[in-house]
């Protein structure tokens, strides 16, 4: 009985519901990293404080407050969702959000610095050439429909690949640093899926029901090929899209529930200082997201916190949309911004490493001088 007992008092009600949708993210607050709710896009909550101003009141079960958003994912279905349902509805409903009766713990955003929503997400999958408009650059319209046709009558399985994570995944605000004596590099703007349980072999059926929510992501990508002294015949993803602060995600996350089928809803476009040089919809899918989260999950297992890119469209690079460097690559001092409706907007700054120490050296590459292009 005590067990059952103590069970009780770390369970939020489950008959609620919220006043309104919110998102969740992780921003610095007196520079250290906390777990905020996220409404109108405008006002975080930091849910560790607004719990405990919630559970002054006896009422309130005691729910021990998530210290990351890994926790938070993990236990989102098991009862911790309704205790953020409940502190969303104490803000909102008793007018703590703006004037004089504002909470000491609700902030503007613009007051934070907003990181990645998962610090250190321990996969990021990303689908490769998923959209039909990339799988055809600079096609004219008549050639991407006849591509289109044929890819369609036979679509294969998904090509996947793995990012790192810590290093390469950045919050919004954050810059993307062009690696030195690396020139060509893309953009690419994706949806990114949270997983939240746990599963192996996961039934295109069934995938939605292992998503936490989703996300803005970004895949950057290195179209210069291996360095010289490299086999110029041969891919490297590594090289393409493995470096440093190559995977900005976030601004935040939208719980499932607030969002809606995304192969109805998705709407994605990218913005280089003010020009528009990517833009498509669900439709232009080649595998939609439910088949991309089977074939994944047929291959490795998923945890809570794991995140799938869903791939990009065309616009990518090499002159596509003509912009005011006259590059089809990006260039240092340019502005990125990617935005899914629903979702959010990430925004960078690019900017290019200077320089590198000179003692470098690497035990199975060619000279500092050639490997690093100078």
């Amino acid at each position: 009985l005590a067990a059952l007992a103590c069970v009780g008092t770390v369970s939020a009600q489950t008959d609620v519901t919220p006043a309104e949708p919110f998102k969740v993210g992780t921003f610095d607050i007196h520079g250290v990293p906390h777990v905020g709710v996220v409404l109108r896009d405008s006002l975080v909550i930091d849910i560790e404080v607004a719990n405990m101003a919630l559970e002054a009141s006896p009422e309130y079960a005691t729910v021990p407050m998530p210290t990351d958003m890994l926790e938070l994912i993990g236990r989102y279905e098991y009862g911790l969702k309704y205790r953020l349902y409940e502190i969303v509805n104490d803000v909102v409903g008793n007018n703590r959000l703006s004037g004089s009766g504002r909470a000491d713990y609700v902030y503007d955003v613009s007051e934070l610095r907003t990181r990645a929503p998962i610090l250190y997400p321990s996969k990021v999958m990303n689908a490769a050439v998923n959209f039909y408009t990339h799988a055809c650059e600079g096609c004219t319209e008549e050639e991407l429909q006849a591509r289109t046709r044929e890819r369609q009558e036979n679509r294969g399985v998904p090509y996947l690949f793995l990012k790192p994570s810590r290093g390469a995944v950045i919050g919004s605000g954050q810059d993307v640093v062009m690696p030195y004596g690396r020139d060509r590099i893309e953009w690419e703007v994706e949806m990114a899926v949270v997983f939240g349980r746990t599963g192996k072999y996961i039934s295109a059926s069934r995938a939605y029901d292992h998503v936490f929510g989703y996300m803005v992501a970004m895949d950057i990508s290195d179209r210069g090929g291996r360095p010289p002294g490299g086999n110029a015949t041969r891919s490297d993803w590594f090289v393409g899209k493995g470096h440093d602060t190559f995977a900005p995600q976030g601004p935040w996350i939208v719980p499932k529930e607030f969002y809606g089928d995304p192969m109805e809803r998705l709407h994605q476009s990218l913005v280089i200082d003010g020009v528009t040089v990517q833009e498509a919809r669900a439709g232009d899918m080649i595998h939609n997201i439910p088949e991309l989260i089977e074939y994944a999950s047929s291959l490795i297992t998923v945890f809570p916190g794991d995140v799938l890119q869903a791939g990009t469209s065309g616009g990518t690079g090499a002159g596509r949309v003509e912009r005011a460097t006259g590059s089809g690559y990006l260039q240092a001092g340019e502005t990125i911004s990617a935005t899914i409706e629903g979702i959010g907007t990430l925004t960078h700054r690019v900017v290019a490493e200077e320089s590198i120490p000179d003692d470098l050296s690497g035990a199975q590459l060619p000279s500092v001088e050639s490997y690093r292009g100078r």
